[in-house]
């Protein structure tokens, strides 16, 4: 029995605990050690807060990211596809109007429930 595959793998755990340790410590070395009032107060695009800093967002608003994430990860999908399209043939293009038919259905069935809409 050779032990060659675990010198590895024994290598390559050291390095990936050692990596994270070794940037945090060269990190520490060169960062700011005297705080300053001025660059510890919070800022906007260099410009002094204008009010409270934290703001509640309504609700819906998460409702309407989580649509965008839906419809981005669609397209995410849809991109190899498109760009492998002369090589697939006709079943893809079929599984591909599959795809896109059920999360239209599912954009409907929200749509008609009302979940797109303020109240």
């Amino acid at each position: 029995m050779t032990f060659e595959p675990y010198a590895r793998l024994a290598v390559f755990t050291l390095m990936a605990l050692a990596v994270p340790f070794m940037a945090v410590f060269m990190s520490s070395l060169v960062r700011a050690r005297r705080p300053n009032a001025i660059k510890s107060q919070p800022y906007e695009c260099g410009l002094e807060t204008q009010g409270p800093t934290w703001v509640q967002f309504h609700i819906r608003y998460y409702l309407y990211a989580l649509l965008f994430v839906i419809f981005d990860v669609e397209v995410v999908f849809l991109f190899p596809w498109a760009v492998a399209y002369d090589q697939l043939g006709l079943f893809a293009l079929v599984e591909a109007f599959v795809f896109v038919a059920l999360l239209s259905v599912g954009l409907v069935y929200a749509w008609r429930k009302g979940a797109l809409e303020w109240r």
